[in-house]
């Protein structure tokens, strides 16, 4: 082979001689044919795949750039100088100059090169990103390789007169050209179409090396450093990396493994029946299992599953294995390149050991070239560079897989709750869903960062051991051996440090959840003085916290200690058994420094391998959970059939419908046909199945026997309002296009228009999270205009006439449901406890047990004296019974002619009640013409307090998130902030003492570290400030795409019924790719970073290598090996230090925030000095003298001089418009809002004189919403232990909760869950009326709250009031004014001022306020009650 190439070039290929002198250089024939083939053959190589573009049929050809034709240009005259240099061999053949093979060959290989060149300038046109990366790395390639023949043609040209003039010009002409095409590709080529497409997205279009170095991000990081960023600065996601494309191919995936996965589970469960059936197994497998089976109903009764138990899911067999094979499928392009880099990385990790090795040897050797040195310096460079930017890209290529991962699973999960079957539904919590998405996917995304190390890791520890044993023989198994014995050690302590984080986390949890329950009930905690009990109890779980943080930390620091001496030891033990085995093992410094630099590589994949496994390890129970619920059953809808059938709307044929297929049926043979455009009114008793008839119609149920025939589309109602976070019109609208007079229309018929005259912003109010800034009876109505707008045939409304007041639900059946409204001509199916109604609808259905026990019209069930009769007439008895003799007779009129029908009820609840943060329901039934005559005064004084409310609202909407951020800010200063400032502590230490010690081996290094510096703050100043910014966003912008999620699941049902599954999806897809924006931003930030900081410590690691060869002969080996060791270690503690000191920067907000927690102003002191005497009050007289307030100093009085006398035992109803001030009052005897002026005494005592909790702990209040904490039930009655359990069981036996509370197992003891979710709306109530009589106050406080409960409850909380607090003096917030009728006295309140003040009696006859109030509500004067 080296004679051929001998005889081609006419010289000799290879003569090692020519390296083994000062002035080295290699031999021509190895320039003229390996130096120019290898660039040559690399792009001969990649140019099919450059070419590609041109044969697509659809792509079209870029508009003509300067840069392009510069390009072409420079290409072009390269050929021809090409082309010249085959011309003259050409003439000296003709001259018979006899010119030799290689001076044909190469001009000929040149000019098939520049014309590929010129082909790929051209097919890149057809591309986007018109710049090519293989003719970078070309262009790179061939000047490397040109260096050479540069470097020796100059030298031959100094040395003697040029031999080959001609040729020798060419070929620096040829070089400059070579070298301009590579200048010039490191720009972008824009073409003037795609200039549009970069202002959005600079990354499409950027030069290969702008995209290698991230370069095309500098204006980004510049922006955040010059002005905070917000969403709109940051660009749009390239289309392949969008949700919609991803969850695409993902979805198209998903269904081929998802069906092989059903098949082998189809397999696994034949084998366990035939298994089964075998006679050897026998009873005892079928024993075993079934009561496996009872245990596991067992535990599901007994509560709902949590956090890991919720891991396991039900006995129930489920597709495994196919979410990895599909990710695989779905992702392997980027997962095989990111191999690629990760493979080049390791390997040139290995590269600089070696390096290392031969560069201490060159100092070391006095005889040693000079350009040896100098070539190991340059080469450790170009080593460092290039595993730079191979890690970068390879992180990047990571991190880009982990947010694909994450919004593609995210979409999966959305979709699927779209379709998912009430059964799986069942199986997780609306928590426990979310948690999928924001646990389980996220978990996915922190292990695709690091799944390569799985094999990345066992490679680079099996590599340093085989170069680690080339140095020191079987020495290194010692080294090892104290590595190997450090592992269980730290497991040990890992282990040890998990049981603590575990037990931690639990009391986290748990103090959060009281904090949590505190927040959104602290209303209750302040009325009833309970603060110290709840305090204790936080106190306590935070002392537990404490103590197990501080043994947490002693853990760490014996983890640290080991960690940091584990070097040393391995070091130390390796070179101790290397030099005592044989005596002939001298360990010098060439030795010493390169096993040490193999022993800092070896440490990170020892120590990463761990937590890796543990890592995948938790995946791997994330993968179970997400194959459980994504391969879950989807709602089977096959028994809603949809035949045209005339004369029939809705037909029910032998109905039988169950919540799970196996479950006991709550709908048995129905067989029943509503007709179009009738009016059908579902009656029954409570448990009777009438939600369930409507979530049967809706398909949501699992269809035993039957089916359901609807004709015509569906609008649906629920009992509990749904209301989305949006504005109030765009849940009106929901999704529909916008007829003005329509929706104007519905607004007046769902009495909405006196509402969105007092919201700040109309209809474009923004509804928080759960429509928290409407009341229950907004909210409703709003679902309710929702559906009216939507047009549909068939409405189904389940109930919507409960959370309305009397006279609002009058007004809407007449406008909307009834035979007059708006919705006459539709077929309507409506749930109600309403009585009142019932005689105007078409046909009433009775449910008794879920079977239709009769239906008919009104007077036909009446006169069967059914079910239906019975209960209109037990029902009717109690509304017929006057509670008091004094009161006026109560009449609900039916008769519309009583009423103006076109008057609009007013608004009948609203943001009232700033202090507590919560929005209270007042209602208010006075017409519109007397809001319309009130004074100017009282007009601004109410705007006033609506402004307020927007700024109050954004506070209130989001108790719970200020719980949490409460909770990580504590959870930032307990554990984030010390392991930050730890790190960056032992990062700066790091990195000065690499520094010093590199300038004490060559002091000029010091004179490097200035410009390195300058660079280094300023890349880490603009840097910080970016990140910051780019984190505060993937926040903001994180929780939208999970309170959407968890909106949607809590509002399936409505979303089903509609049909607007797809508008949902498409929402969540922009939710995500929102998110995905900023996540993606901070992803190329910190490769930003990573780059330049590398590029820093590369030229600290050239530098440190240049000065020592310069310093040659005045440096021993041991300190060169001793400062470029340090230095190759530098670039990632460089790189940890920023990021360090940006999360520093970040989390010391947590400090600062806790730090203004403390200081806001606290309430008046609990206890003074001035305590009231015992037994007080013991007449409760209350008197208020000129009595004013306001909400804050800077607000107009809410209360303006109320004066008035209430005697003792006086019952008084207070009534008033909302804004009137009656929440006010109440907050005022309270002490919840303290006194502008005015004074109120109790019993002679000025109240403002006492302690708060002497105050509130002798007043008692029902309030309107009744409000239970987690924990048992006597401590909801009782939380100090004051009374003892004799008087706590007789409170329960008046409120009529003794007989349930003795059925429960734990009775007393029986543990509430959180809200009191496991006791029904009725059973809260009456609980909290426990509270008020285990009390036994002199004065009782009733925030009349039988709005939200049923009748039954409604007339057992008024009978006990009445008997059980006769001796008391009792104040009552009306509601509904028939409740107050039967007081002594009546206070009706309007803009903060007492306007009529007598019995009702009195105020019915006088025609004033409170007179056109109860003629508005229905209620006149008569000596009967008729129903």
């Amino acid at each position: 082979m080296s004679a051929a190439l001998e005889e081609f070039c006419g010289s000799v290929f290879w003569n090692a001689s020519f390296l083994a002198r000062p002035d080295a250089d290699l031999p021509i024939c190895f320039q003229q044919t390996v130096l120019v083939w290898i660039p040559i053959g690399f792009l001969w190589i990649f140019t099919p795949w450059q070419l590609l573009p041109m044969c697509k049929s659809k792509a079209k050809k870029s508009s003509l750039t300067k840069l392009y034709i510069t390009k072409q240009v420079l290409a072009a005259l390269l050929m021809l100088t090409a082309v010249a240099e085959l011309a003259l061999a050409f003439v000296g053949d003709v001259r018979q100059d006899q010119p030799l093979p290689v001076q044909y060959t190469n001009p000929s290989l040149y000019i098939v090169t520049w014309l590929l060149v010129l082909l790929i300038h051209d097919a890149r046109r057809f591309c986007l990103r018109r710049d090519s990366g293989i003719l970078f790395c070309f262009w790179i390639l061939s000047l490397l390789s040109g260096i050479v023949s540069f470097q020796s043609l100059i030298r031959k040209a100094l040395q003697a007169p040029i031999s080959d003039v001609p040729r020798f010009v060419l070929f620096f002409i040829s070089y400059g050209l070579q070298l301009l095409l590579f200048l010039v590709s490191g720009f972008s080529d824009i073409a003037p179409e795609a200039k549009e497409i970069t202002k959005k997205n600079p990354e499409v279009t950027a030069s290969f090396l702008s995209s290698v170095t991230f370069d095309w991000y500098t204006s980004m990081v510049f922006k955040g450093y010059r002005k905070p960023l917000e969403m709109e600065d940051l660009w749009d996601l390239k289309d392949k990396d969008k949700t919609k494309t991803i969850s695409a191919i993902l979805e198209k995936n998903m269904k081929t493994m998802v069906k092989k996965a059903q098949a082998e589970m189809e397999k696994r469960k034949r084998k366990k029946r035939l298994r089964e059936s075998d006679p050897d197994h026998g009873s005892k497998m079928s024993k075993a299992q079934s009561q496996d089976i009872l245990v596991l109903e067992e535990k599901q009764t007994k509560g709902k599953r949590k956090g890991a138990k919720g891991d396991s899911g039900p006995h129930k067999d489920f597709p495994k294995g196919w979410l990895l094979k599909t990710l695989f499928k779905t992702f392997w392009q980027n997962l095989l390149l990111s191999v690629a880099f990760k493979l080049v990385h390791d390997g040139l990790v290995f590269v600089s050991p070696q390096l290392l090795k031969l560069l201490i040897a060159f100092v070391s050797d006095p005889e040693a070239f000079a350009w040896q040195g100098y070539l190991y310096a340059t080469l450790l460079f170009l080593a460092a560079l290039v595993q730079s930017l191979c890690l970068q890209q390879h992180f990047h290529l990571c991190f880009q897989l982990g947010i694909s991962v994450r919004a593609s699973l995210t979409a999966a999960i959305y979709k699927k709750a779209l379709t998912v079957s009430s059964a799986t539904r069942k199986e997780s919590t609306v928590g426990e869903t979310v948690n999928l998405m924001s646990a389980d996917a996220q978990r996915f995304m922190d292990m695709a960062n690091f799944i390569h190390q799985l094999w990345s890791c066992p490679l680079q520890i099996v590599l340093s051991i085989v170069f680690l044993w080339m140095e020191l023989g079987p020495s290194v198994l010692a080294g090892i051996g104290v590595m190997v014995l450090l592992i269980p050690i730290n497991g040990f302590l890992v282990t040890k440090a998990k049981g603590i984080q575990v037990r931690n986390m639990k009391n986290k949890d748990e103090r959060m959840k009281i904090m949590n329950e505190i927040l959104n009930g602290i209303k209750i905690l302040k009325l009833f003085a309970w603060e110290p009990s709840f305090e204790k109890r936080i106190k306590e779980i935070r002392a537990r916290e404490l103590r197990d943080l501080l043994n947490f930390s002693y853990l760490q620091s014996i983890s640290i200690f080991v960690f940091s001496c584990a070097p040393f030891l391995v070091s130390l033990a390796s070179f101790a058994v290397y030099v005592l085995v044989d005596e002939n093992n001298i360990l010098d410094a060439q030795k010493a420094f390169t096993a040490i630099s193999l022993f800092n590589v070896l440490r990170f994949p020892m120590a990463m391998l761990p937590m890796v496994i543990s890592s995948l390890v938790q995946t791997n129970v994330s993968t179970e959970r997400l194959e459980r619920y994504l391969g879950g059953e989807d709602l089977d809808t096959s028994a809603i059939h949809h035949d045209p059938i005339s004369g029939s709307a809705v037909c029910f044929s032998e109905a039988t419908f169950a919540w799970e297929q196996d479950g006991n049926a709550v709908i048995r043979d129905v067989t029943l046909d509503i007709t179009p455009g009738s009016l059908v009114a579902v009656v029954g008793a409570v448990g009777s199945g009438k939600s369930s008839l409507v979530s049967a119609m809706l398909g949501e149920m699992e269809n035993i026997k039957g089916h359901i025939n609807i004709q015509g589309s569906l609008a649906y109602v629920p009992q509990q309002a749904w209301i989305q976070n949006a504005t109030l019109k765009d849940n009106i609208l929901f999704g529909s296009e916008l007829d003005e007079a329509r929706y104007q229309q519905v607004l007046k018929a769902c009495a909405l228009l006196p509402d969105l005259e007092l919201l700040p912003a109309g209809d474009q109010t923004e509804i928080g999270e759960k429509g928290i800034n409407l009341s229950g009876g907004q909210k409703q109505r709003v679902s309710l205009a929702r559906a009216v707008y939507n047009n549909a045939d068939i409405y189904l409304l389940d109930d919507p006439l409960s959370a309305v007041d009397a006279h609002v639900g009058k007004y809407l059946f007449d406008h909307v449901l009834g035979p007059k409204g708006l919705l006459q001509k539709k077929t309507r199916i409506l749930v109600t406890h309403s009585i009142s109604f019932l005689s105007q609808v078409d046909n009433i259905v009775v449910l008794v047990a879920g079977a239709v026990s009769e239906h008919g019209s009104y007077s036909t069930l009446l006169a069967n004296r059914g079910a239906f009769a019975q209960f209109l007439n037990s029902y009717g008895a109690q509304e017929k019974d006057a509670p008091d003799e004094k009161a006026a007779a109560v009449a609900l009129i039916e008769d519309e002619e009583q009423g103006d029908e076109n008057t609009e009820p007013c608004v009948e609840e609203g943001p009232d009640d700033v202090v507590t943060m919560t929005m209270k329901r007042e209602a208010s039934i006075q017409r519109r013409k007397f809001s319309r005559s009130l004074s100017a005064r009282s007009t601004k004084s109410y705007q006033e307090a609506q402004k307020e409310t927007p700024k109050k609202l954004k506070g209130q909407q989001l108790i719970e998130k200020e719980a949490v951020e409460t909770g990580k800010d504590i959870f930032t200063v307990d554990e984030t902030i010390p392991m930050s400032f730890r790190s960056w502590l032992s990062c700066s230490m790091a990195i000065i003492s690499t520094l010093l010690m590199i300038s004490l081996a060559t002091p000029f290094f010091a004179l490097i570290i200035i410009p390195l510096g300058i660079f280094y703050y300023f890349v880490l100043r603009f840097y910080v400030s970016t990140s910051r910014q780019l984190r505060r966003l993937d926040s903001v912008t994180r929780s939208p795409i999970y309170s959407h999620f968890g909106e949607t699941v809590s509002g399936l049902s409505v979303i089903r019924a509609y049909g607007h599954q797809e508008r949902f999806l498409q929402q969540n897809e922009s939710t995500v790719d929102i998110n995905q924006k900023s996540v993606y931003s901070w992803i190329v930030s910190n490769r930003w970073l990573a780059i330049r900081l590398e590029f820093v410590g590369s030229l600290v690691v050239f530098f440190s290598a240049l000065l020592a060869v310069i310093s040659k002969g005045t440096l021993e080996g041991g300190i060169v090996g001793l400062s470029i060791s340090s230095a190759l270690n530098v670039t990632q503690t460089l790189n940890w230090l920023v990021r360090m000191s940006s999360e520093l920067e970040t989390n010391i907000v947590a400090v600062e925030r806790i730090h203004e927690y403390t200081k806001v102003k606290n309430e008046a002191p609990w206890v003074t000095g001035k305590r009231p005497p015992h037994g007080w009050p013991s007449k409760g007289e209350i008197q208020f003298t000129d009595y004013k307030v306001r909400y804050r100093p800077e607000l107009e009085l809410v209360l303006q001089g109320i004066t008035c006398d209430i005697r003792s035992t006086e019952k008084v109803g207070v009534v008033g418009r909302t804004g009137a001030g009656k929440s006010s009052l109440t907050n005022c005897l309270f002490r919840v809002l303290e006194a502008a002026g005015g004074t109120i005494m109790i019993d002679g005592l000025d109240i403002s004189m006492i302690g708060l909790h002497d105050l509130r702990q002798n007043l008692t209040i029902i309030p309107q919403d009744p409000v239970l904490f987690s924990g048992t039930l006597r401590m909801n009655l009782d939380p100090f232990d004051q009374y003892p359990d004799e008087e706590v069981w007789k409170a329960l036996e008046l409120a009529h909760l003794k007989t349930y509370v003795q059925d429960l197992p734990e009775r007393l003891f029986h543990l509430v869950s959180e809200g009191g979710e496991n006791l029904s709306v009725g059973q809260r109530q009456l609980v909290c009326l426990a509270r008020a009589l285990l009390r036994k106050a002199k004065i009782l406080i009733l925030d009349e709250a039988t709005a939200a409960v049923d009748l039954e409850t409604d007339h057992l909380i008024q009978t006990t009031i009445r008997s059980e607090f006769a001796n008391c003096t009792v104040l009552t917030i009306a509601h509904r004014l028939h409740t107050i009728m039967d007081s002594n006295r009546v206070m009706v309140l309007q803009a903060g001022r007492i306007v009529e003040y007598d019995s009702p009696e009195e105020l019915l006859q006088k025609q004033g306020l409170f007179s056109a109030m109860a003629k508005d509500a229905g209620i006149i004067n008569a000596q009967t009650t008729v129903l």
